[in-house]
């Protein structure tokens, strides 16, 4: 008998194609994705009830998918409250702190494009994510980190 000769297995392929930018947009799945990070970081956000009430209206079955979605591609961390048991807890993962600087990106180029973006009414904060972009993003991911957010420590303190 002769040995059976052993082959790589190639990955399976999850997305069309592993552009860097198709990756990307695949894995964040879609706006709403990308909205709740932002209220995570910017808000301090952290349960169903908080998320929904997202000025831009997310359905509750959209909200309750992509929450789990963010959860099983490891950008957000669900446990449960430690005074309520019936609520969950969302927080970042260091995959989803590492998405901080993606956002900075779309707040810059929002206000940079954008004559209606809200960046105008903080124009401080946008001088802060172009100055020292590398020591910035390590501040708030620290705060992030920490359990704060940036509306309240750094745009409004």
């Amino acid at each position: 008998m002769t040995p059976m000769k052993k082959t790589a297995k190639k990955p399976k392929a999850d997305c069309r194609s592993h552009c860097p930018v198709n990756f990307a947009v695949e894995s964040l799945g879609d706006r709403w994705a990308l909205l709740i990070v932002r209220d995570m970081v910017f808000h301090g956000k952290k349960t169903y009830g908080e998320f929904l009430k997202a000025e831009e209206g997310i359905a509750t079955n959209i909200l309750a998918s992509r929450l789990d979605f963010l959860e099983r591609i490891e950008v957000i961390k669900k446990s449960p409250h430690e005074e309520d048991q019936r609520k969950d807890i969302y927080t970042l993962t260091e995959k989803g702190l590492d998405l901080i600087p993606v956002l900075f990106e779309f707040i810059k180029w929002s206000a940079k494009h954008d004559p209606l973006s809200s960046a105008a009414h903080y124009p401080q904060f946008v001088k802060q994510l172009q100055a020292n972009r590398g020591k910035f993003n390590k501040k708030v991911r620290d705060l992030v980190r920490s359990g704060s957010c940036l509306y309240t420590k750094v745009i409004h303190p």
